[in-house]
């Protein structure tokens, strides 16, 4: 269960290809690796959803402000180096997606890593086992 939800000011839409944010996210996603050297989030889980937010008020309001809120939520037990390790990776994938639009407009990037406290965690997937290896 590693999903990423990214939230962004709707201003962005026309600006930037956020599909291709999305599927470059979930790769630096699959590209982390733990102490072992083992990929630390399974393929078949890797889930990267993006909403814009069509409706937004950012600081002043002044100026044609821009935002963007990742939130990246995983199950429990993963050290605090492999934390670090996937946050500076999806920051910095972010960082390279959205450094056209840094050098010509006020915009905010905030990432956040959050690890799974839930009362009630469910799946069912059928996209797991094809990444299953034998």
């Amino acid at each position: 269960m590693p999903h990423l939800v990214v939230l962004y000011t709707a201003n962005l839409e026309a600006e930037s290809d956020l599909t291709a944010l999305c599927r470059a996210l979930a790769d630096a996603m699959l590209a982390v690796r733990d102490e072992q050297d083992a990929q630390v989030y399974p393929t078949g889980g890797v889930r990267v959803f993006a909403y814009p937010a069509q409706h937004f008020a950012v600081a002043d309001g002044r100026r044609d402000y821009a935002f963007v809120y990742l939130n990246l939520r995983m199950g429990r037990g993963r050290s605090a180096a492999v934390k670090q390790r996937a946050g500076e990776a999806l920051l910095a994938a972010a960082e390279a997606h959205f450094a056209p639009v840094l050098a010509r407009r006020y915009l905010g990037l905030t990432l956040q890593v959050d690890e799974g406290q839930e009362v009630f965690d469910a799946k069912h997937s059928t996209i797991h086992p094809l990444f299953r290896k034998p």
